[in-house]
């Protein structure tokens, strides 16, 4: 081996080692607690800095300053955050939106907490806790890995902690200290960041934005290892960290150079592309319908005061005006993420990326530097700027069709970190770039004019995604995307839209933000900056437009009139607090001044009384009991054969003839991971009829099921609607063609009123009559008071009633029904039993999967029961239900 090559090893296998401890702690942070700590760097930078305090500042002794650093501070700070942070998330049940906003709450208030007490400078004079030589580090490494290996393994607290992990309610029930364990897990991922953090800070360059950033890169060898496993985790990170080093030697030539010269410089990031773009995706239990509640309206007046405030600084001059001309551009930034986590319920931590992209293309174009095109004014630079960003949102879109929550969020981020290091960081691509302003508008006052007039068209566009057929397809998807796309929504063309358009938006405001500096900056659009602007517009309302403008004019104005960083810890606050108000700020001052209002009983008006009294009896009646409200028609009586069928759809050849089976299985077969829940199930689905499936827990009902409404795709076998293999077809074109479902847990929309609900069936559903909705609503007794009110908050009965109105609403052929009588009473029983029955009479052919017996034995015209993933009776069901008994007599 050469000593050059053996150099370069030993120089990886220092970084490889200080990625591998980032990648333990993660990985026994997850697995103790299921959180990915987002905050694992900036803990990392917090403890490189306090060393650098105790033995550069205060004269310690290295020995004391790291004891005191790794054996008490980074321990501390992780009970901390379990104990303030985190377990308060788990109790309220662990939603993994909110986890990530505390999460990354914790991140920027370290971050902007460290910026405040050592400032944002950079520093080189971090002493070095273990020498240059990596033999001592790589041994550090090897001893930790081996040694949580062992205790996860073969220890009581490592089967205690596996089982936290598996379902944390059913372990505290076994008697497990799941709090204990939780805390034990967070103090050791804050020890190895707090070891990874000084062994890095002597090589790097220690300040606080770009230390966190370099140690969350190396979050790729923690992925790559699924999040479980430590070996993997040290030896990818070892190979990544020796062959970065590697890369270094080698020289290309030609217009490709600087593009792999930067790969080679940072080979981390590419893993991390890879790891959360490429390899299977991690965090599968956190994608998870998203915890909605009904939207807190604006409060009146609110507009006119943020009118009245955005116009204030036309009265401005010299700096004063210079900064506020940052605000509209940001809050267009800001604006995009309204637009893609608030209207749709996806999470982006690049929309930083997309910003930047725009005022780099815009500065390019303007200097007639971007290739194949000529030099452009100013406005049409923008204007083409916007319209090369807007589908590099597939970058982001396209991973968003098939991830959720965790996964979303890693991917998102990666492309910020990549597009940060291989395009803004690169100087082919940005050295010597200025960018002015539009012809008429070089002055700050007349600029911050024309910056309103693009705020004015942003605020249009983002409220044109909230009205109608679209808004409400948003809605759906943000509050249960199953639900949605069984209701018709077709949810990988919205979410690429979602992503396209806030693209759009971000690469605006970036270009408006390029201007209004007169340059471009790479640094305003690094990825820390957008983990402060997501976490920004989540806690001060991620679907309200008026608080992305507030937080667009609270971190502009903070960081001008303090210290830097004091907008980051502000922020970071009111994230880490996101457990304890889920609502948002609003809402907890709302609640608070509630809490604070004189008390005594309230005294309603006689109207009020009434509309009480009618609002109580809509929601606690049975369907045939609920009073018309004035004017309104009585609720129907279900319809009976002899009355007028429903209005259907036209859906081209694939209607079943006259008595021959709607939906068909044939041989169907589907394993999980080596498991086999069908084993060559064939099923037919007539139309007029009902047809009931049970079985115990386990037989392979719900597999059957989700394969049927399209959710699941079989191993074998194949899926027939009338002459048609739908086999692969998702669900919902399969809803278009007129298979509609319900489901076990209810899927219903919180944010939308029932009426809503029940009309996004009816528009996704293509459904032309545009009574459709209505008579679903009046069929299921929702008409009257009740179908303005929120789906929040609603009684379970009442919400079946909606999920199943909004089935109906699209006029379906054959109706999917997933235990619908699950938190029904009896009354509500017979009344669902009675619509079901006038359904299958008007020719719908219905499927229900239920484990109330006495209902399939009183509804049911055909009963099959599975077991272990076969049918293996079938029959009416007088016939099949008495041979059970008989069997189950004999046992």
């Amino acid at each position: 081996m050469s000593s050059l090559t053996y150099d370069l090893t030993l120089a990886g296998l220092s970084v490889g080692g200080a990625a591998a401890l980032t990648g333990i702690g993660l990985i026994v942070t997850y697995r103790a607690t299921g959180v990915l700590n987002f905050a694992h760097g900036a803990i990392a930078m917090v403890c490189a800095y306090v060393l650098r305090q105790c033995v550069v500042e205060w004269g310690w002794p290295l020995w004391a300053g790291a004891a005191v650093t790794l054996l008490l501070l980074a321990p501390a700070l992780g009970v901390l955050l379990e104990r303030f942070v985190f377990r308060p998330l788990s109790v309220l049940g662990g939603d993994p939106a909110q986890t990530l906003v505390a999460s990354l709450g914790v991140f920027v208030l370290l971050v902007g907490g460290a910026a405040l007490l050592w400032g944002q400078g950079a520093r080189d004079d971090a002493p070095e806790l273990v020498p240059a030589d990596p033999w001592g580090q790589l041994a550090v490494v090897l001893v930790l890995a081996a040694g949580v290996g062992s205790v996860i393994r073969w220890t009581r607290f490592g089967r205690e902690l596996r089982a936290v992990v598996d379902d944390r309610r059913l372990a505290v029930l076994g008697g497990i200290d799941a709090d204990r364990v939780a805390a034990a897990g967070w103090a050791f991922g804050s020890f190895t960041a707090g070891l990874t953090g000084v062994l890095l800070a002597p090589f790097v360059r220690l300040d606080p934005y770009g230390l966190p950033l370099l140690v969350m890169e190396v979050v790729a060898v923690a992925v790559a290892a699924r999040m479980r496993s430590l070996p993997v985790a040290v030896v990818t990170a070892l190979a990544i960290g020796v062959g970065q080093s590697q890369l270094t030697r080698l020289h290309p030539s030609g217009r490709a150079e600087p593009l792999l010269q930067a790969v080679g410089a940072n080979l981390f990031v590419v893993a991390l592309l890879l790891a959360a773009l490429a390899l299977p995706r991690v965090g599968t239990r956190d994608a998870l319908p998203r915890t909605a509640t009904a939207r807190v309206p604006t409060p009146q007046g609110a507009w006119i005061v943020a009118v009245v405030l955005f116009l204030l600084p036309l009265g401005f001059a010299g700096s004063d005006l210079h900064t506020s001309v940052q605000v509209p551009a940001l809050g267009v930034v800001l604006l995009s993420l309204v637009v893609v986590t608030g209207r749709s319920g996806q999470i982006s931590l690049g929309q930083a990326a997309y910003a930047g992209l725009g005022a780099l293309f815009t500065a390019l174009l303007a200097a007639g530097r971007f290739p194949g095109l000529p030099q452009l004014p100013e406005p049409a630079a923008l204007a083409l700027a916007v319209v090369l960003v807007a589908p590099l949102g597939l970058l982001t879109g396209w991973p968003a069709i098939t991830r959720r929550g965790l996964a979303l969020a890693l991917a998102t981020f990666a492309v910020g970190v990549g597009v940060s290091r291989f395009v803004f960081a690169q100087p082919y691509a940005t050295s010597g770039l200025s960018l002015g302003r539009p012809e008429g508008f070089d002055g700050d006052r007349a600029y911050y004019v024309l910056e309103l007039a693009l705020l004015a068209v942003a605020l249009l566009a983002t409220r044109a995604l909230r009205r109608g057929r679209t808004g409400r397809a948003l809605a759906a998807l943000r509050d249960h995307e199953s639900g949605a796309s069984a209701a018709g929504v077709r949810v990988p063309a919205l979410k690429l839209l979602v992503f396209v358009a806030g693209a759009a938006l971000a690469a605006l405001g970036g270009g408006m933000l390029g201007m209004g500096l007169r340059a471009f900056d790479p640094t305003a659009y690094d990825p820390v900056r957008g983990l402060l602007w997501f976490a920004a517009v989540v806690v001060l309302g991620a679907d309200s437009t008026l608080g992305a403008l507030g937080a667009a004019a609270l971190l502009v104005g903070l960081d001008a009139g303090a210290r830097g960083g004091v907008a980051a810890a502000l922020i970071g606050v009111l994230a880490v607090l996101v457990g304890r108000f889920p609502g948002g700020p609003y809402e907890a001052v709302r609640a608070l001044a509630g809490r604070r209002r004189p008390g005594g009983p309230a005294v309603l008006t006689p109207l009020g009384a009434e509309v009480r009294h009618r609002l109580r009896a809509s929601l606690r009646a049975p369907a045939r009991d609920i009073p018309p409200a004035d004017g309104a028609p009585p609720p129907p009586v279900p319809p009976s054969p002899d009355r007028a069928p429903r209005t259907r759809r036209a859906r081209g050849n694939t209607a079943p003839a006259e008595g021959r089976a709607v939906l068909t299985a044939h041989a169907l077969h589907a394993r999980y991971d080596g498991f086999t829940a069908l084993a060559g199930v064939d099923l037919s689905v007539p139309p007029g009829r009902i047809t009931a499936i049970v079985g115990p827990n386990g037989a392979g009902k719900s597999t059957l099921f989700h394969c049927l409404s399209g959710t699941v795709r079989p191993t074998h076998g194949q899926v027939r609607y009338g002459d048609r293999d739908i086999t692969r077809l998702s669900p919902h074109a399969r809803t278009r063609l007129g298979i509609a479902r319900t489901f076990q847990q209810l899927a219903v929309f919180p944010t939308l009123t029932v009426a809503e609900n029940v009309q996004v069936g009816a528009e996704q559903g293509h459904v032309t009559d545009p009574a459709a909705a209505a008579r679903a609503l009046r069929l299921l007794a929702l008409d009257g008071p009740l179908r303005h009110a929120p789906a929040a908050g609603l009684p379970t009965g009442t919400l079946r009633r909606v999920e199943l109105a909004r089935a109906l609403a699209g006029s379906p052929d054959v109706l999917l029904l997933d235990e619908p009588a699950a938190g029904l009473d009896t009354a509500e029983v017979t009344a669902l039993a009675r619509v079901l029955r006038a359904l299958a009479a008007d020719g719908t052919a219905l499927l229900v999967v239920e484990h109330d017996l006495d209902l399939v034995a009183d509804l049911a015209d055909v009963v099959h029961v599975m077991t272990a993933g076969r049918v293996i009776a079938s029959g009416p069901p007088a016939h099949v239900l008495d041979t059970l008994d008989a069997r189950e007599s004999a046992v």
